[in-house]
């Protein structure tokens, strides 16, 4: 099968290529990089309209982000205006571009609305979620229109890991942990639903060889709260000890949005994938042994 990778230098694609060719298909990169075999800005209709009817793709997986080594709680609006777009435009260029192909794309696992349990794929979207988190939650679900009313599938990814992720020896948050600026924020309520790239990679291509549509979490079996997972990963990398900060006195810093990502976020459940796609990962959680 010829595979479109669209953002085949991202933590997930790089780790996709390599192994769709170990399994017998053919990829196909496509980003603005000059060393893609397709070097496109995919916010160009034309442009890309035109390169991928060239490559004639049997299925084409969406990976395009513009997501910045280090975010800013405080200006994540401005710093995700690009990937909203490539969560809009690129993907209906890409659609457009090859209709007939099978389309898989990238999604989120903790975008969920906040609420007690693990969220399953029918839980609805943090529609009213901190001011600056709105326009990436619409984004995300004019993805997911799009992609579904092509008859694909979204996966929903969870806190990514691995090599080149935030938690990858240099990431900011792991700098952020050695360096003692990540602290426990409130009761650190959220659940964290991580996702190893590899086996991010590894469900794309169980996707590929099944007619499965809709939306499906792919995320790892151990969900864990901010409060139990911060001090082990802290331990793990013989940084210091976490500090508590008050959710007021938190929010002066790093805003509301801050505040929220280390008290509210809501973990995800992965049984349909497990059903759907007979897909297992390979990591299991992302606590201090894994550090």
């Amino acid at each position: 099968m010829r595979v479109l990778v669209a953002g085949a230098t991202g933590v997930i694609g790089r780790q996709l290529v390599p192994l769709l060719k170990a399994v017998g298909h053919e990829p196909v990169t496509l980003s603005r990089s000059p060393d893609a075999d397709v070097s496109v800005d995919a916010l160009d209709r034309g442009a890309t309209v035109r390169a991928v009817r060239q490559v004639a793709p049997d299925a084409v997986v969406h990976l395009l982000t513009a997501i910045p080594q280090a975010i800013d709680p405080r200006k994540i609006g401005r710093q995700f205006e690009l990937t909203n777009r490539l969560r809009v435009e690129a993907t209906r260029n890409l659609i457009e571009a090859a209709p007939d192909a099978r389309f898989i794309a990238q999604g989120l696992a903790y975008a969920y609305s906040p609420a007690p349990g693990l969220a399953d794929e029918d839980a609805p979207l943090w529609r009213d979620a901190p001011r600056q988190y709105v326009p990436m939650v619409a984004a995300l679900e004019e993805l997911e229109r799009q992609t579904l009313a092509a008859g694909g599938l979204v996966l929903r990814f969870g806190h990514l890991t691995g090599p080149g992720s935030v938690y990858d020896k240099n990431g900011s948050t792991t700098q952020s942990v050695l360096a003692g600026k990540m602290p426990i924020v409130g009761d650190g309520g959220s659940v964290l639903s991580f996702t190893d790239s590899h086996d991010a990679a590894t469900a794309v291509v169980a996707a590929l060889d099944r007619d499965v549509s809709g939306v499906l979490n792919i995320v790892d079996d151990t969900p864990v709260t901010m409060g139990e997972w911060l001090p082990a990963y802290a331990a793990a990398l013989g940084a210091p000890k976490p500090r508590k900060v008050p959710a007021f006195l938190a929010r002066l810093l790093v805003g509301e949005f801050g505040v929220a990502y280390m008290t509210r976020l809501r973990g995800a459940d992965n049984c349909r994938a497990r059903l759907q796609l007979n897909w297992r990962p390979r990591h299991s959680s992302f606590t201090g042994d894994r550090a």
